[in-house]
C-alpha cells in the first residue's frame, strides 16, 4: 500500500482541546498507517484558521477546559462550521471526543444557563446536568456493519440527547453514557463518531482505529482500501485488561469466551 498518497488529519484545536491525552490518538493513527507503510500529514487548525474542503481526510476534536471549550465553540461558528459541514457531507471523515462531541453537536447549555453553540456536524445537544459522571466504560458499538466492544473513560457533565439525524455508537455495558439513563453512548452520523470515551481511545481499540483510517483514505482515494492485517496482541490484551477492570469497577463480570 506504499504507494498510496498520505492520509491527511486536520486536528482542531490542539492547544486548547488536549486535555484527556487527544495526541495519544493521533500517534496510534500514525503508527498504524507506518506499519502499513503509509504516512500521516497532520495539519493544526488553530484559532483563527478556517476549514477547506476537501483539504483534509479525517478531522480531530478533543477535549478540553470549560474556559478553552468557550473560546473553541465560538471560533467554530465564526471560522470553522461552514467548511466542516460541507467537508463532512462530502465524506471526510470525523472523530470528536468529550468537550469535542459536545461541539459537534447543536451546543452545550451550562449549569448556569449559558450556552455554547455547536458546529452542527452531529444532530445532538447538551445540558449540564447536578453531577459528573465518571468512571470506566465499556460500549457495544454498532459501526461499519460490525459489533464492537469499545472501552474507555468518562468524565463529563454534559447529559447529551441525540436526534433523530444521528444513532448511538453504542448500547452501554457497563457505565454512564451519554446521559446515564438512556442505555446509549455517543453519536454517530456517516463517518463522523462522536464520543465520552477518552483515556485515549484509540490505543486500546485498535480496531475502531483501523475503521477511521478505512474511512479516511477512502476519502482520499476514492476507493475502499484493504488494509493490511496488523499484530494487535498487545492492543487486545490491553483492551481485554481494560474491559475486565472497567466490570469489575462497575460491578459486572466479564463474559467467559
Amino acid at each position: 500500500m506504499s504507494g498510496l498518497p498520505a492520509l491527511r488529519l486536520g486536528h482542531l484545536y490542539p492547544a486548547e482541546m488536549n486535555i484527556y491525552a487527544d495526541r495519544g490518538n493521533i500517534a496510534v493513527l500514525r503508527q498504524r498507517l507506518a506499519w502499513r507503510g503509509l504516512a500521516l500529514e497532520v495539519t493544526d487548525l488553530e484559532v483563527g484558521d478556517p476549514v477547506e474542503p476537501g483539504a483534509h481526510d479525517l478531522y480531530y476534536l478533543g477535549g478540553g477546559q470549560d474556559r478553552d471549550q468557550q473560546v473553541v465553540a465560538e471560533d467554530l461558528v465564526a471560522t470553522k462550521a461552514e467548511g466542516l459541514r460541507a467537508a463532512v457531507d462530502a465524506g471526510a471523515a470525523a472523530l470528536c471526543v468529550c468537550g469535542g462531541f459536545q461541539l459537534a453537536g447543536h451546543g452545550y447549555t451550562g449549569t448556569d444557563g449559558h450556552r455554547m453553540p455547536g458546529v452542527g456536524i452531529l444532530d445532538l445537544d447538551t445540558v449540564a446536568g447536578p453531577t459528573r459522571l465518571i468512571g470506566n466504560l465499556v460500549i457495544d458499538a454498532e459501526i461499519a456493519g460490525e459489533t464492537v466492544r469499545v472501552v474507555g473513560f468518562e468524565n463529563h457533565a454534559g447529559r447529551t440527547r441525540l436526534g433523530p439525524g444521528a444513532r448511538p455508537l453504542g448500547r452501554v455495558v457497563s457505565g454512564h453514557g451519554n446521559n446515564g439513563d438512556d442505555g446509549f453512548e455517543g453519536g454517530v452520523r456517516d463517518r463522523v463518531i462522536g464520543t465520552y470515551l477518552h483515556g485515549p481511545l484509540l490505543p486500546k481499540n485498535p480496531r475502531l482505529a483501523d475503521i477511521l483510517i478505512a474511512w479516511a483514505l477512502e476519502h482520499r482515494t476514492g476507493e475502499p482500501p484493504v488494509l493490511a492485517p496488523l499484530d494487535d496482541a498487545l492492543e487486545v490484551a490491553a483492551h481485554d485488561a481494560a474491559v475486565a477492570r472497567a466490570l469489575a469497577s462497575n460491578g459486572r463480570r466479564p463474559a467467559r469466551r
